[in-house]
């Protein structure tokens, strides 16, 4: 299919829309979102939802494009925000999804010729510039032809068939057996192929981005994970390009040029060490040529690619073609066995101890390394006397029955010498010393898990298609076929080597892990056909090209990581050369790597990058059983031949496989993609990628809200849920900040949270307003520390809204059960919704809702969550037991770092008919079986005279409230008023009678219904200045005589001792139940507190909240 993009000038969108030709109609042909989406992948798919839709709110998708005349007229409107569906399938149409990888660097320093297009591609995002109208009209860019076998298959080949099987597998079949090493292999083998299956559904459910397997991971599980994976996997790669470069220096050092050694010893036991330090040197120094090969320039790393997959397929035909030549020609490579101890041949021409030369006998080179001087009756080794020495051949050909001695593993401690079974020998004395004789000791212990963890690297790999998605023709089609076709190829060429190494080899041979008893000859290569040296240089330009290709690889996936912002310290790597190229991040490729070259040794390095690739391998399977259990709408592959059991399955193997390969390996990498997940948690930015973990946590969430409507919460685990109700300045800021500092020091972040507030008004109206208050809430928010939710209301009076809140904030069992408000300080100024009336009705809703109250006096003056209380009481005023409420939120107070240093102090209040001593006692059996810790102290407040302040304050308060009832006419009842009188005065007039009152519909019509009963209760007479005498000449109520009396006491009680307490919580009474007071309630609450300075007022929901069992 013929796709193509068009070519717009970045910074220049307009100049970009006149140089497109109209289309249809006259219709212009603007630039693709896409290519949008392609260039600023942190705008649209890092965390801003237009990754999801791309073409939907694109103000400026459409700009230009005249919809006169159309059929649509009636959807013309919404024109800017919802594109036609024709602009949209011909968007989609045009959408080529660009190559990865080397392709677009290569294309970027070609493209410099005059006739082409400049193209600036960065990691796979591509900016374009255009020419001149005059000289280019359309630009096109040539679709990706690569089909399933060039694209997907060879490269899969190539990763996977490298430096182990050349190196390593011969020793694996040595030391675990046919038996042992088909386990090995079968167990990985099947690992990937689950895990192929699982990423050829995730890679064919859309198109993947540059990025390849990151993206997918990331997109699937989210940024922590994503992020996390992707590092380790970035890791995993990197120390991939380390074992292969320490596989070619292997090669190099010891089966091309071993005189090529820097470090050289004549001591045996230092030989391993000089060895080390000779891999480390020129370790060093390859990685630096090959770091400057790719920071020169990939395209010739990517032309010579092809020779290195020809070096490997080369070296695997030569191994079939020997195992069949050795059925009826083996090769001639002698071993050499003193005893049934196998000899390192070298230092000696001849496996005897004397030799015939003429009619004379000699005694041999070996003979002299084993005695002491080149006689016969020198005096030699005892075991070197005691045994002979026997010459076998290391490769009898498929045709032996060397099958049968191979089956079963021989397992070896480190230092230990390699020994042939069933052949005679006879044991020296325990004394025997065998150092610097040319016996083969094994290097390392083998054991059957560190075995798996150092063949697991040779699976990895089959990651290449997925990588490439870009230049296939069809990647939906190509990536799961090329992949597993790979995986099975490469499946059967492990498991049949392994059949035809133990089939063919000497067990011995297999063992000796550098050839040493074959003269240093690559095992491998002496049963190749047609020469040894096709598989020591194939396997030598094999392992540099996979280094190559590592260090060409990894540092674009570290800068996909960078670009996507998830980890703020690595966005640094994100920049590179003008052509995209990441040099910073490959800077730190190269000196990470240089970490696995200082190891110096291929047996350590691959257990680490096996950790990695097992890890990054899990997640894929767990995103793709996460995505199918789910059932995400999204979730449509088109490869069918998946299901979330094998996906599973894939997951656990992977698991298993960490540990089964080192479990300290396992752990370290684990608490490494721990680390680096909570950091993405803490100091990331937010991303929403639509990934499975959303998807989980949604569905977990609402699994526990069904479960939590199943029952009332139980005293044990009830917490206060808390909705604060916030007020806001005109520019939607909070005048009380304090309270969420308050409620961070109360919750420390558990349990549910509710911010709200209310906004007079109509949504239509102030919906902007709704969204930057909501804003400014969530910053302060994130300020306080506060966790939860934010939720603003329009609604037509603030006491409505907050009736709204109060009912209908939260969902289902996670419903808030206390609301936490400020006291209204100018409640004296204003009698409407807002003031002292809206207060009393949010009290008394709270108290029908049976939720618990909490009113903070004097706000501004609470702690922020910066301040530390170095001494100082929390005072508990324990009037009336209301839940136990006023117990529990001391407790949870002194949990936080502000309050933790402050000491508990409870009171209660005694009649005179209590006994207070016992009162005292009861309440410290009480705090005892609380488990709380708090001094305790009875009060005794006598039944004293009301004095005369008392009186007098009562009098006060209710002189106000009369004259408030008085003047409550507003400016419109004062003008229906003069209506009234004037009327009053015009039918007078008109009659000429003496009544004074006017028809009662004229009074319906200008009075309301109360003023008519009342009007109706009223005598005729007309308010009069007498009337205002009255007021102050009334005597005050004796109820609220007697409840001003018990604040003022209660209050001069508590100030006493509370005076210089940093919070003081004490019971809040409830109103009155005739409204007719609820003016007078708010006063005595002002008496209660007057004098303290933080006051935590409380009011329980009707419902016990702390119980002493356990």
């Amino acid at each position: 299919m013929f796709q193509r993009f068009l070519v717009t000038a970045v910074g220049s969108q307009a100049e970009g829309h006149e140089m497109h030709g109209a289309r249809g109609g006259g219709q212009e042909e603007t630039s693709v979102p896409i290519l949008e989406y392609l260039r600023e992948p942190n705008r649209y798919g890092d965390g801003v939802p237009k990754e999801s839709s791309p073409f939907i709110n694109s103000t400026d998708i459409d700009k230009g494009i005249v919809y006169e005349g159309k059929n649509l007229a009636l959807f013309e409107e919404e024109m800017d925000r919802n594109p036609m569906v024709s602009s949209l399938l011909n968007r989609l149409a045009n959408y080529t999804n660009l190559t990865q990888g080397v392709r677009e660097h290569e294309e970027a320093e070609n493209n410099e010729e005059p006739k082409k297009k400049e193209v600036k591609m960065i990691s796979g995002i591509y900016h374009c510039h255009p020419r001149k109208q005059n000289t280019l009209e359309h630009s096109t860019v040539q679709a990706p032809q690569m089909g399933t076998f060039i694209g997907v298959y060879l490269p899969c080949l190539q990763n996977i068939l490298g430096v182990i099987l050349f190196l390593r597998l011969t020793w694996i079949v040595g030391a675990a057996g046919i038996f042992g090493s088909f386990w090995i292999v079968f167990m990985c083998c099947t690992c990937t192929l689950l895990t192929a299956i699982s990423m050829s559904a995730i890679a064919t459910n859309g198109v993947v981005p540059a990025g390849g397997s990151y993206y997918m991971i990331s997109r699937s599980l989210g940024p922590e994970f994503g992020g996390a994976v992707g590092l380790c996997f970035y890791l995993g790669t990197t120390f991939a390009g380390a074992m292969y470069i320490l596989g070619t220096i292997e090669i190099l050092l010891t089966y091309i040029v071993p005189s090529a050694a820097i470090f050289k010893t004549e001591d045996p036991s230092q030989e391993k060490q000089a060895m080390l330090n000779n891999m480390r040197v020129y370790g060093t120094c390859t990685i630096a040529l090959m770091a400057t090969v790719v920071f020169v320039g990939v395209k010739y790393v990517n032309k010579l690619a092809l020779v290195f997959l020809a070096c490997v397929i080369l070296s695997i035909f030569s191994i079939y073609a020997g195992v069949i030549k050795s059925g009826f020609s083996p090769p001639d490579f002698p071993l050499c066995l003193l005893g049934n101890r196998t000899l390192a041949w070298k230092d000696f021409d001849k496996c005897a101890k004397v030799i015939t030369e003429g009619n004379q006998t000699v005694v041999s080179q070996l003979w002299q390394l084993f005695c002491n001087g080149p006689f016969l009756n020198a005096t030699c080794n005892e075991y070197f006397t005691l045994n002979n020495v026997t010459k076998i051949q290391g490769i009898p050909g498929i045709a032996s029955t060397v099958i049968f001695e191979n089956i079963w593993s021989n397992y070896e401690p480190q230092g230990e010498m390699l020994e042939k079974k069933g052949l005679p020998s006879i044991p020296a004395s325990e004394g025997e010393v065998n150092v610097g004789l040319p016996y083969v000791f094994s290097d390392i212990a083998t054991y059957f898990t560190m075995l798996v963890g150092i063949y697991f690297p040779s699976v990895t790999g089959i990651m290449a298609g997925s990588n490439r998605s870009g230049d296939l023709k069809d990647a939906q089609k190509s990536i799961p076929t090329g992949t597993l076709l790979a995986i099975i190829t490469t499946s059967f060429i492990y498991l049949s080597c392994i059949i035809l190494f133990g089939a063919c080899i000497e067990g011995v041979l297999l063992r000796d892990k550098f050839g040493e008893s074959v003269n240093g000859n690559l095992v491998i290569g002496i049963l190749a056909w047609p020469s040894p040296w096709v598989i020591v240089i194939g396997s030598f330009f094999s392992t540099c090209g996979a280094g190559l290709q590592s260090l060409t690889g990894a540092p674009r996936l570290m800068q996909a990581i960078a670009r996507d912002g998830i980890v703020p310290f690595l966005q640094v790597f994100g920049h590179g050369k003008a052509n995209g190229e990441p040099t910073w991040a490959l800077l730190l490729t190269a000196g990470i790597c240089e970490i696995g070259i200082l190891i110096a040794s291929l047996d350590s390095v691959a257990p680490i990058l096996s950790m990695f690739f097992l890890m990054c391998y899990m997640f894929v399977n767990l995103a793709c059983a996460l995505q199918t259990l789910l059932r995400t709408p999204n979730w449509r592959p088109r490869f069918k031949y998946y299901h979330w059991t094998l996906s599973f399955l894939g997951m656990s193997l992977c698991l298993a496989l960490m540990f089964i390969c080192s479990w300290y390996y396992a752990l370290v990498a684990m608490l490494i993609a721990g680390c680096i997940y909570k950091y993405i948690e803490y100091r990331g930015a937010e991303k929403e990628w639509g990934d499975g973990i959303r998807g989980l946590s949604l569905n977990a969430a609402r699994y526990a809200l069904l479960r939590l409507e199943d029952g009332p919460t139980h005293t044990k685990n009830w917490r206060p849920q808390l909705l604060i109700l916030l007020n806001l300045d005109p520019e939607q800021n909070v005048k009380h900040p304090r309270l969420l500092s308050l409620t961070t020091q109360l919750k420390a972040g558990k349990g549910l949270t509710i911010v709200g507030s209310v906004l007079e008004g109509t949504f239509l109206e102030r919906h902007s307003e709704v969204q930057n208050a909501e804003q400014n809430i969530k910053a302060l928010m994130g300020v306080e520390k506060t966790k939860g939710f934010c939720h603003v209301v329009v609604s037509s009076n603030r006491r409505d809204g907050v009736s709204h809140l109060i009912q209908s904030s939260g969902l289902g069992g996670m419903k808030h059960n206390t609301v936490l408000v400020a006291w209204p300080e100018l409640w004296r100024q204003s009698d409407g919704p807002g003031g002292w009336k809206g207060f009393v009705d949010m009290v008394r809703e709270t108290t029908a809702a049976h939720q618990a109250l909490l009113v903070t006096k004097n706000t501004d003056r609470f702690p922020t969550n910066q301040e530390r209380f170095s001494g100082g009481t929390i005072d508990v005023w324990w009037i009336v037991h209301d839940g136990g409420l006023l117990m529990l939120l001391p407790f949870l107070l002194s949990q936080h770092k502000v309050w933790r240093k402050c000491k508990m102090r409870i009171f209660t209040v005694a009649q005179i008919d209590d006994n207070s001593i016992q009162m005292k006692k009861d309440l410290q059996l009480f705090l005892y079986q609380l488990r709380l810790d708090a001094e305790v102290e009875v009060v005794e407040m006598l039944d004293n005279d009301i004095s005369a302040f008392t009186y007098e304050r009562t009098l006060v308060m209710e002189q106000r409230s009369q004259m408030l009832k008085q003047m409550q006419l507003s400016r419109i009842e004062k003008e229906r008023e003069a209506q009234l009188i004037h009327d009053r005065n015009a039918a007078a007039h008109a009659s000429g009678s003496d009544r004074l009152t006017v028809p009662p519909e004229r009074v319906h019509m200008t009075w309301t219904k109360e003023k008519i009963i009342a009007e109706k209760n009223k005598s005729k007479e007309t308010v009069s200045p007498e009337g205002v005498r009255d007021v102050f000449n009334m005597k005050p109520n004796q109820s609220n005589v007697r409840r001003m009396h018990t604040a003022v006491r209660l209050n001069e009680v508590v100030v006493n001792k509370s005076q210089d307490a940093r919070l003081v919580l004490l019971n809040m009474p409830g109103p009155p139940k005739n409204k007719q007071g609820d003016e007078n309630y708010m006063e005595f609450l002002e008496v209660l507190t007057e004098g303290l300075n933080r006051v935590l007022m409380v009011r329980g929901g009707g419902s016990e909240v702390i119980t002493i069992y356990s």
